[in-house]
């Protein structure tokens, strides 16, 4: 395992272990030829429409359970058009007191199968920082699971594998 990885946003080498992960876009849209992709979809870093489907870019932490922080991965959740146009109405003031808001994964992350299409409740933030994502309750997926109680070291290295296998 490395002591260090090139960043897949800002292309500049860090040191370390990877501690996030980041998707340009839903997995559907992505999956569109790039040709194409910009005519079919309207997107930016944090927004986006396919049709009458709606995205908005958040954040899914994954607690370390032997050190402090966490993994974070840069995740789309598809929404219904009534949260997608509260989001769009609080998108430069504080959605922190906001009710959470249901959406589906819109991406599958490496190491969770199965992880695209799971229901997540989505919390709205401030101004400066995009919206958190949990998974449900009644889920008992090894995402969820990790969610509420952390990964540990090892784990950590097998996600990390899983990321460099999807390259």
């Amino acid at each position: 395992m490395r002591d260090h990885f090139i960043c897949s946003v800002c292309g500049i080498r860090h040191e370390g272990l990877i501690t996030d992960r980041a998707y340009k876009l839903p997995d559907d849209v992505w999956s569109i030829p790039e040709a194409e992709r910009s005519q079919k979809a309207k997107f930016d870093s944090d927004l986006c429409q396919l049709g009458e489907r709606f995205f908005m870019r958040c954040v899914l932490r994954v607690p370390f359970s032997d050190c402090s922080g966490a993994f974070g991965w840069g995740v789309w959740a598809e929404v219904d058009w009534p949260t997608f146009e509260r989001y769009l109405d609080l998108y430069e003031v504080d959605g922190s007191a906001e009710p959470a808001h249901r959406g589906l994964l819109a991406n599958e992350i490496p190491g969770y199968p199965q992880s695209l299409g799971k229901g997540v409740l989505i919390n709205f933030g401030t101004a400066s920082k995009r919206p958190t994502i949990c998974l449900t309750s009644e889920d008992d997926s090894q995402l969820a699971e990790e969610q509420r109680r952390g990964m540990d070291h090892t784990r950590h290295l097998e996600i990390i594998a899983s990321i460099e296998a999807a390259n």
